[in-house]
């Protein structure tokens, strides 16, 4: 069972002053080609899994970003760890059923 969940809402400083929409969808590409389960929210997504493993993610993001020629790149990260399990149904899952 996984350990963490963690929240990231990326915000790359795009090189010419365009929309983030192209570099935030590549950024939840990169989640989804990671295999872990997520979730994508109207301000950040979350990813459920090992910490180490999901910390890797959000390097991969950042370098993608850079590759995608942004100067830089600020993230906001929340992290949830429990040695007991984590997941992302076990803390939401009720409000699921109701949409």
């Amino acid at each position: 069972m996984a350990q963490a969940l963690v929240s990231v809402q990326i915000l790359p400083h795009t090189p010419n002053g365009e929309s983030v929409i192209p570099y935030v969808d590549r950024a939840i590409e990169i989640i989804q080609q990671a295999g872990v389960p997520y979730r994508v929210g109207p301000l950040e997504t979350t990813m459920e899994g090992e910490l180490p493993e999901l910390l890797a993610i959000i390097e991969r993001m950042n370098e993608a970003m850079i590759e995608m020629g942004c100067p830089s790149v600020l993230h906001q990260v929340k992290i949830y760890f429990n040695p007991a399990g984590a997941s992302i149904r076990g803390l939401t899952g009720k409000y699921d059923e109701k949409q």
